[in-house]
């Protein structure tokens, strides 16, 4: 390969990562390939640098400038390093909080970012040991450190590794920092110090192990959210939990204690830290037959719950046998917003007087909006990602409310007051307490989540996705929706000015409803779609969310009371799509949503070019 456009040659990528990379491991892997003249495998290695955002770092864990291996997360805790020192004052001598899981590599990247940060002076406040994710920014807030990192990939697939990045306010980053550090990640490549095993970090005097104090506190304040009283019966309740291979086990058995709740049974074949996820094909308990374990060992033991997280434990699921003997899998959405009208209803209980706020990303069911509106209780939507329903909340926090909860679909929950970020130990002890509760009284989960349609409304969601591996048909099906294809014509569509695009036309229908309100995250308008819609001064279609053109996301309000939100994935070669329909008759909302699905999946092939 010869060099153009200032790109660099082939070989000139193997030289620089021979050069920067010292683990004999990967060293030899890239000149293996090198050797084999496997270009192709190493052009997807090298070319293109792994690219940090929001999110962090998550990618297959291998040797190349595009995987998680020690070179890349030390050059990332290096960049990192910098940026924190740029930006927060006595940066060194408040530290950083570093984390990890059971995955493969975890430790050793935990140990290369101690490293990197200790290189540069920094204080290391070191959970060592394996940790659920949450412990990382409790122990943020809780040593007032500068900002944390945790090495998880939370539910991906075993040979996925990610790192997690925490700010001083103990929440994920949001822009700008993230391309901050990513500019600051470029300008230190070469590696200040070789990494430190474990035991030599811990023997460095600014490293300090704080895992057993750290998980202390965390329990302490655990318990201060529990009910002031139990119920009267409290061991009515028999439960099965599962820990998904992953790290939650000894932390939930804590938790539970920390609740004075009775001992559950664990899933034995589940219940050890394992990064090869043996026994689930997807380590996700939103994937179909990843409960399948545990519903097994509930139904041997006579168990009639089962709880579940994901292997990182920030994500939780429930599931009830029902009379007949099937078992209910409960949504993202209908565990939030029991969790919601527990905690709403508790703190009413208790005559608090302060202004109670409650959240939920864009993706999640409107019918917390709803019970908000109902209760008297303020309600923000925030993007999508727990770096906005953290932030926000903490923002609510200094306009004088009380965030008590906050939540998204994808069976993450939040409880600001004690991390303020998704944490599925948290909320397994309180769903667990409030089970306790409704079974003492005989009231099952099910007939429960009944209760809560009746007083609020029927909201019934149906989310799926459509895959695209080629990313450019998946910007041409988003252009088609904002700009038209031949497959409508402009005399079916809205024509309307947004403050910085004069042409855009938006489908009059979709799935088989007429659009009446549109908000469009990447190009910037939000506004009702009337024959009108054209002549609003721009001005006026500002969103109140905030616009990114990097991520495309479109929502659409329908005249048959649904709610279409299409999201390009951020991690997968996917088109997703949310739907929600809502009403006063249950039968009537599952039937329309139904007859959209089908419609939506077919008007998406299409923009797909799959149809």
């Amino acid at each position: 390969m010869t060099t153009t456009d200032a790109q660099p040659s082939l070989q000139e990528l193997v030289t620089r990562w021979l050069a920067l990379d010292t683990n004999p491991a990967t060293r030899q892997d890239i000149e293996r390939l090198h050797r084999d003249g496997r270009t192709e495998e190493l052009e997807a290695r090298l070319r293109n640098p792994i690219q940090f955002g929001t999110a962090g770092l998550r990618a297959r864990m291998e040797a190349g400038f595009s995987r998680m291996n020690n070179l890349t997360v030390t050059q990332a805790s290096q960049g990192l390093c910098q940026y924190v020192l740029d930006q927060i004052p006595n940066a060194r001598g408040r530290g950083v909080v570093v984390g990890y899981d059971h995955r493969h590599h975890s430790q050793a990247f935990a140990e290369c970012t101690a490293t990197a940060f200790i290189a540069n002076g920094f204080k290391v406040w070191l959970l060592a040991g394996l940790v659920h994710t949450p412990l990382v920014p409790f122990a943020v807030r809780h040593h007032h450190a500068a900002c944390g990192v945790m090495i998880t990939a939370s539910h991906n697939p075993k040979d996925d590794n990610g790192y997690k990045v925490y700010w001083e306010n103990a929440c994920q980053i949001i822009p700008p920092h993230d391309r901050g550090i990513a500019a600051c990640i470029a300008q230190n490549q070469t590696p200040w110090a070789a990494p430190k095993p474990l035991a030599a970090l811990q023997a460095n005097p600014l490293c300090q192990s704080v895992a057993t104090t750290v998980a202390e506190a965390y329990y302490a304040q655990l318990a201060t959210l529990a009910a002031p009283s139990a119920p009267p019966n409290a061991s009515s309740l028999r439960c099965v939990y599962t820990p998904m291979h992953g790290v939650g086990h000894p932390f939930a058995e804590r938790a539970f204690r920390a609740f004075k709740l009775p001992p559950f049974t664990i899933v034995a074949s589940q219940v050890q830290p394992d990064p090869d996820f043996p026994t689930v094909r997807f380590p996700n308990p939103e994937e179909p037959g990843a409960l399948d374990q545990a519903m097994a060992t509930a139904d041997r033991v006579q168990a009639p719950v089962v709880f579940a997280n994901d292997p990182d434990a920030d994500r939780f699921a429930v599931a009830e046998r029902q009379s007949d003997g099937h078992w209910v899998v409960f949504t993202g959405d209908q565990i939030g917003l029991m969790l919601a009208h527990y905690l709403v209803a508790r703190a009413r209980q208790s005559h608090r007087s302060e202004q109670l706020a409650v959240l939920s990303s864009a993706v999640s069911s409107r019918m917390l909006e709803a019970l908000a509106r109902h209760e008297g209780v303020h309600y923000e939507e925030t993007l999508t990602g727990f770096k906005w329903l953290g932030n926000r909340a903490l923002a609510l926090t200094e306009q004088g409310y009380t965030a008590i909860f906050g939540y998204e679909e994808a069976l993450g929950y939040m409880v600001p007051q004690l991390v303020p970020d998704k944490d599925g130990i948290c909320v397994l002890a309180l769903f667990a307490e409030l089970a306790t509760d409704l079974y003492s009284r005989n009231q099952q989960i099910y007939t429960f989540m009944d209760t809560l349609y009746e007083r609020y409304g029927y909201f019934m969601s149906s989310n799926g996705y459509v895959l695209c591996p080629d990313p450019t048909k998946l910007q041409q099906a988003f252009a088609g929706i904002r700009y038209g294809t031949k497959s409508i014509p402009d005399s079916h569509r809205y024509v309307v000015t947004a403050q910085h695009n004069t042409h855009l036309r938006y489908p009059r229908t979709f799935g088989s409803a007429n659009i009446t309100f549109i908000r469009d995250l990447t190009a910037g308008y939000e506004g009702a779609m009337t024959d009108q819609a054209s002549q609003s001064d721009p001005a006026d279609t500002i969103p109140k969310l905030p616009v990114s053109v990097s991520s495309e996301m479109i929502t659409f309000w329908f005249d048959n009371q649904c709610i279409l939100t299409l999201r390009g994935s951020g991690t997968e070669p996917k088109l997703k799509y949310y739907l929600e329909g809502s009403g006063r008759d249950r039968k009537q909302v599952t039937e329309a949503l139904k007859r959209m699905e089908a419609q939506i999946r077919i008007d998406l092939a299409k923009l797909l070019g799959m149809a």
